[in-house]
């Protein structure tokens, strides 16, 4: 049954394809403010709809139940239990881009999902890490930004929350910050523009980028000058703002501080996705 209470600030992994029963009794004692699913959750259908289930049962109301799904080569729902969504580098018209939104919010609501990773509005830029690459619509900025809205409205018009990502701007990072720490010494109005034109919608995620002009030491995520200054001020996003993956290895220190320090900086919720218990349980007691 669900339990009430107030929802710690965090979107944690959970380690497989059902629950142990060291999982359900911390998330019944700690309540997350959701959980997020990965391939290693995920291995058909039918088991996916019931993990989704449990997870609504054990979590109170108002927690979400995201996956990291884009289509393309970002895709945890795969043939052949789910057909195959290309990616948004491949879109070129606002219908196509609806269209795209639409099929990724029912493909993602129907596995019993509330919440989905996309879309991207980085800007493709030649030469920076592939990270990004065709996971952005294109390197223009303002069809970046009406694509990328439309998709996002696609996904709404399926009753699953969208999440925009990476703020303040992730296309011109030159390494890959799964793997380390990108420093991009400045950003243009091209950057930003996506996401301010698109800044009423519900959620966005952060970047962990460190971006010189603004704070020549701490990546966004982790920088109140950053998430205040440009995400808040400039671009306008008064929405929700989760983190990206704090297990990342562009980040440091243990998944405690990453926590606090990404909440302390001004992200409204941390996002921790190994799904090992141990770092699961160091971050809810330390929230």
């Amino acid at each position: 049954m669900h339990r009430g209470g107030i929802l710690k600030p965090v979107i944690l992994g959970v380690s497989g394809p059902v629950l142990t029963p060291q999982e359900r009794s911390l998330l019944c004692e700690h309540k997350p403010r959701g959980v997020i699913l990965f391939a290693r959750n995920i291995s058909n259908r039918d088991q996916v709809i019931d993990l989704n289930a449990d997870l609504k049962n054990i979590l109170p109301p108002g927690a979400v139940l995201m996956v990291d799904q884009e289509g393309g080569r970002v895709a945890r729902l795969k043939p052949p239990h789910w057909p195959a969504l290309p990616p948004a580098g491949s879109l070129h018209k606002e219908e196509e881009a609806f269209a795209h939104g639409r099929a990724l919010g029912a493909m993602v609501r129907e596995a019993g999902f509330t919440c989905t990773a996309a879309p991207v509005l980085d800007i493709r830029v030649p030469g920076a890490s592939d990270v990004v690459g065709d996971r952005a619509i294109t390197g223009d900025a303002a069809t970046v930004a009406r694509l990328g809205g439309e998709i996002a409205r696609g996904i709404m018009a399926e009753d699953v929350l969208p999440v925009m990502k990476h703020l303040p701007g992730h296309g011109r990072a030159l390494v890959d910050s799964h793997i380390a720490l990108p420093h991009v010494p400045e950003l243009t109005e091209d950057d930003l523009l996506p996401f301010s034109v698109n800044k009423n919608l519900p959620w966005a995620m952060t970047a962990h980028v460190v971006y010189e002009q603004y704070d020549a030491v701490n990546p966004g995520t982790l920088s109140e000058i950053v998430i205040r200054k440009l995400i808040r001020e400039r671009i306008g996003f008064q929405g929700v703002l989760v983190s990206d993956d704090l297990a990342m290895g562009a980040l440091s220190g243990t998944p405690a501080e990453r926590a606090t320090r990404a909440l302390a900086a001004g992200c409204d919720i941390a996002l921790y996705c190994p799904g090992d218990f141990e770092g699961n349980r160091a971050v809810l007691e330390a929230l």
